[in-house]
């Protein structure tokens, strides 16, 4: 396997983990927010406006942090980022470097902004997709 394809493969699957350790861990700190978007019947589960006459809600204001920090967030896009990089590498396709530029950035100011967190191990598969993108096929 050349360099180039390995680093790929080593980007993939860290977004891969990252999105789905982002999901996971939701259903382990949520799950009673989850269940009751079933129960609700999913349809506008979760309402866009968080007020109402009587003002927001503690159980309101939860309902949408759990959206946004599950199905809303980053980690359904990544995963389907981290897919389509292991699909590219496999068939030799090389993936542009500024889909790397711009994952690491990305990654870097939510880091930055969110410390601690793992959002620099996506810088590292940005840095590993940039470097890929320079090898030869």
């Amino acid at each position: 396997m050349n360099t180039g394809k390995r680093l790929l493969r080593w980007a993939s699957g860290i977004m891969l983990v990252l999105g789905a350790g982002h999901l996971s861990l939701l259903t382990l700190f949520a799950p009673e927010d989850i269940a009751g978007w079933a129960e609700r019947g999913l349809w506008a589960a979760v309402p866009l406006g968080l007020t109402d006459d009587a003002g927001p809600t503690v159980e309101r204001l939860q309902n949408a942090v759990t959206f946004w920090a599950g199905p809303g967030s980053f980690s359904v896009p990544l995963i389907l980022l981290a897919c389509l990089v292991w699909h590219l590498a496999g068939r030799g396709v090389a993936v542009p470097a500024w889909v790397g530029w711009g994952l690491a950035a990305w990654c870097v100011v939510g880091g930055v902004l969110l410390v601690p967190s793992p959002f620099f191990a996506g810088a590292v598969a940005g840095a590993f997709i940039v470097v890929a993108a320079r090898k030869k096929p």
